[in-house]
């Protein structure tokens, strides 16, 4: 047996036998190979190992957890009891992965010319990030709109979104220089900022967003070299800019000559509004890619990028072998042709919609802050609530929820609140998950088990601190981009 599973095994029979709870967070990998005399990549494999068995999860910025495991040692460990009986299997309302019927018959009728011998030939030719010309005008076309003709020539491409990112805030900002981001933000820019030595100023948002005098007076206070936001759809809120705030940020980000980085990874849930890019043009970068459109598998990345900025953000792409893989590119160009993509995008704010209603009418409107089509929703907790104490509770019933500290640029700034993705699991289960949920928030903490707080707590600490090794095991767990 290889020596990381025997390690793995014996990590498995404490969850087992309740010697690790439920919400109990494990130390980082580094920690992990310097307490058992191993390699560091022992210890990746380790990890790993736990995720496939489905023994922990974790997410970047956060660390790794004890998912719940439904063994003996949960009644055995003490008598502590959980407020809800955990399921047959936990409940994944952590990641984001939508996926809807119909998407896989659409997706393979669309692949099928690709078999010929001759077509597969061209579509295994290696591509640059320039793509095709056929690529390009169909991506254009893609995150165009009624108002805004997103230019062939601007358009690069990427392995993924992710890669599209890192290489747009590697072009616009040099190392240890300041990035203005919304204080709540997409974890995975955390990881990217550190390991370009990128600095994160957080900025006050409120529920419409980022707030343009918020970036005017941090630029004040020392210059910002550029600004990263999510104007639609924004991840972890779910909200979205109104036309009136984002035309204000747009002028603000005008008078300080600030180039911009737009994440448009969930705008296709909202096409009535328009990008960012499409109000500063010649000063945004937008990211995209096909992986929340269509599958989680699907890796292509792409950005529109104004003609000043395009050829530091192609460098930036070749520089860290971002490049897509042109068979991905092909099959993105025939499914745009042939009308899948839009088929799939509809049916999926179909869906988003029917799982955001369910979700305000089982956890109460007033305290459930997300756009009117969003795969995921921001729960602000009652007090005296914590989100780790929260998260923890959850876990012991069967569900995996995500604390604020994920999302917060400084971990002394996590509100009581907790992301709850919506996209996973099947729309019954999402229900009951839900209701589980809200008897656990009206239950109170007083009444979770003893000492829940213990396993989950440092999540505000370690975790959000977003350190290397925890940041990598995140990005093997939620690579979804």
């Amino acid at each position: 047996m290889d020596d990381y599973r025997a390690i793995a095994d014996q990590i498995a029979a404490d969850i087992t036998a309740g010697r690790l709870r439920p919400g109990q967070q494990l130390p980082t990998q580094r920690d992990f190979a310097r307490r058992r005399g191993i390699a560091a990549s022992t210890a990746t494999r380790v990890y790993r190992e736990l995720v496939r068995r489905g023994l922990t999860t974790g997410e970047v910025g956060r660390g790794t957890f004890v998912r719940a495991g439904g063994g003996a040692g949960d009644a055995a460990g003490g008598g502590q009891v959980a407020l809800a009986e955990p399921g047959a299997a936990p409940v994944d309302l952590e990641l984001s992965y939508p996926s809807v019927p119909e998407q896989s018959a659409l997706l393979a009728a669309g692949l099928a010319p690709l078999l010929r011998p001759d077509a597969l030939g061209e579509a295994l030719r290696p591509v640059g990030a320039a793509g095709t010309a056929a690529a390009r005008q169909a991506f254009a076309g893609l995150v165009g709109g009624p108002d805004w003709d997103a230019p062939e020539d601007a358009v690069l491409f990427a392995g993924n979104g992710r890669q599209a990112v890192a290489a747009a805030l590697a072009a616009l900002v040099p190392p240890g220089q300041r990035l203005g981001v919304e204080e709540l933000t997409y974890p995975v820019v955390k990881a990217i900022a550190e390991r370009l030595s990128i600095r994160l100023v957080p900025l006050p948002v409120d529920e419409d967003g980022l707030l343009p005098e918020a970036v005017a007076a941090a630029h004040r206070a020392t210059p910002l070299r550029a600004l990263y936001v999510q104007p639609r759809v924004h991840n972890p809120l779910g909200a979205s800019m109104p036309p009136e705030r984002a035309a204000a940020l747009a002028a603000q980000v005008r008078r300080l000559d600030l180039p911009v980085v737009e994440d448009a990874i969930w705008s296709f849930l909202r096409p009535d509004l328009a990008p960012f890019a499409a109000l500063a043009p010649e000063r945004t970068v937008l990211v995209d890619s096909l992986s929340k459109r269509l599958a989680a598998g699907l890796s292509v990345g792409f950005a529109v990028v104004p003609a000043a900025l395009r050829e530091r953000v192609a460098g930036a792409l070749r520089a860290g072998g971002s490049t897509p893989s042109g068979y991905a590119l092909e099959a993105a160009v025939r499914w745009i042709g042939d009308g899948t993509v839009a088929a799939v995008a509809a049916a999926k704010r179909a869906d988003a919609a029917a799982r955001l209603e369910l979700t305000r009418e089982v956890l109460g409107g007033r305290r459930v802050l997300a756009d009117r089509c969003s795969y995921f929703a921001w729960w602000r907790l009652a007090p005296p609530w914590r989100a780790a104490t929260f998260v923890a509770a959850a876990a012991r019933a069967g569900i995996s929820v995500t604390p604020a500290a994920a999302f917060a640029v400084d971990p002394r700034r996590s509100p009581p609140a907790v992301r709850i993705g919506l996209a996973s699991p099947p729309l019954p289960v999402l229900a009951r998950a839900l209701a589980t949920l809200e008897r656990i928030a009206a239950a109170g903490p007083e009444a979770a088990a003893v000492g829940a707080d213990t396993g989950a707590a440092g999540s505000g600490t370690e975790a959000a601190g977003s350190g290397t090794e925890a940041a990598g095991i995140g990005e093997q767990i939620t690579g979804d981009r």
